[in-house]
Order: C-alpha cells, then sequence, then structure tokens
C-alpha cells in the first residue's frame, strides 16, 4: 500500500513535469511573438529610412525661412532705431 508521504511526493512530480512542459510552451509563444516583434521593427526602420530625405528637405528648408526671417527682422528693427534716433536727434534741436 502507498502511504501518503510516497503519494504526495509522487503528485508534486507530477505537477512539476505538468509546470516544465507549460513553461516550455509559453518560452517557444514568447520567442515566436519576439521574431514578429522583430519583423515589425525592422519594416518600421526600412520605411523610416526611405523617408528620411523628405525630413531632411523640409529641415533644411525651415533652416532657410528661420534664417530669412531673423534677416528681415533685424533689418526691420535698424531701421526703426534709424527712425526714432533721427526724431529724437530734431527734437533735442529744436530745443536748443
Amino acid at each position: 500500500m502507498i502511504d501518503v508521504n510516497e503519494f504526495l511526493i509522487m503528485l508534486l512530480y507530477l505537477f512539476l513535469i505538468i509546470l516544465i512542459i507549460i513553461l516550455i510552451i509559453l518560452g517557444i509563444k514568447l520567442i515566436r511573438t519576439l521574431k514578429k516583434v522583430d519583423n515589425v521593427i525592422d519594416d518600421v526602420n526600412t520605411k523610416m529610412n526611405k523617408v528620411n530625405g523628405v525630413f531632411d528637405i523640409i529641415d533644411k528648408t525651415t533652416d532657410f525661412a528661420a534664417s530669412v526671417s531673423d534677416k528681415v527682422i533685424s533689418s526691420l528693427s535698424k531701421f526703426v532705431n534709424v527712425l526714432f534716433r533721427k526724431k529724437k536727434g530734431k527734437d533735442n534741436n529744436e530745443k536748443e
């Protein structure tokens, strides 16, 4: 007759075997999922490299527009400063 100790040990071994089988199945599914994710990432990288040229053109265009606008604003501010200086100079001459 099998005593309780031996029965519990056999039951524990059975559960361990079932747990190992489940972990192996989950590991295999995880590896498959990681392969799919890797393929998606490679696809996204390929598409981003194709579009990278367009982003470079947009970046250069915005840099050019910013430099042109800086030059225009700088020249306008200099012009306004010159106008106000002349008016101040005329006011000072009229007072004297």
